[in-house]
């Protein structure tokens, strides 16, 4: 895997590029344990850029509502 840090689409992730060309993300900060137990994922993919920036939001998305009072 390449590392493509300076690409990053969003500030706090990883995006690494697999041999096949496929795009990954890891989050460098672990999510909160309620937003983990939600269903958050620190390590996504995607096919393209926009799409694992459309992954990413998820994540962070799932993260805030859970997060929620």
């Amino acid at each position: 895997m390449t590392d493509r840090r300076s690409t990053t689409p969003t500030e706090g992730w990883r995006v690494m590029t697999s041999d096949r060309g496929r795009l990954w993300a890891t989050r460098e900060r672990p999510f909160l344990a309620a937003a983990e137990d939600a269903g958050a994922a620190r390590t996504v993919d995607g096919d393209d850029l926009p799409e694992l920036c459309r992954v990413i939001a998820e994540q962070e998305s799932l993260a805030a509502l859970a997060s929620a009072p």
